[in-house]
């Protein structure tokens, strides 16, 4: 079993910057660094919306149209961690982020660990 525990949300004001952590613990061992990683929020009609993730091995990376340019995912695998930096930030960003650990994916089934998530506020 994998744990997962987001920080680093908050307050900001638009066109401000944050960035989210993701550590992993539990039965990580070695294979953390195989794990997909990534991060969705809720949306319209979506209970999760995808944000980014970055695969295991050689951390590719993918971002969802809304947020490519704005958005940094990385991974740190001796820290057992993954982050998100989040620049010029907008209202529409406002959300509770969720990261999660599973299969490479912009869909959020094939992901099989979450965490409890972290809000974003971004205020105009």
């Amino acid at each position: 079993q994998v744990q997962l525990v987001e920080s680093g949300g908050g307050l900001v004001q638009a066109g401000g910057s944050l960035r989210l952590s993701c550590a992993a613990s539990g039965r990580t061992g070695r294979t953390f660094g195989y794990y997909a990683m990534g991060w969705f929020r809720p949306a319209p009609g979506k209970e999760r919306e995808f944000v980014a993730a970055i695969s295991g091995g050689v951390g590719s990376t993918y971002y969802a149209v809304s947020v490519k340019g704005r958005f940094t995912i990385s991974r740190d695998n001796a820290k057992n961690t993954v982050y998100v930096q989040m620049n010029s930030l907008k209202p529409e960003d406002t959300a509770v982020y969720y990261c999660a650990a599973g299969r490479y994916s912009d869909l959020a089934t094939p992901y099989d660990y979450w965490g409890q998530g972290t809000q974003v506020t971004v205020s105009s």
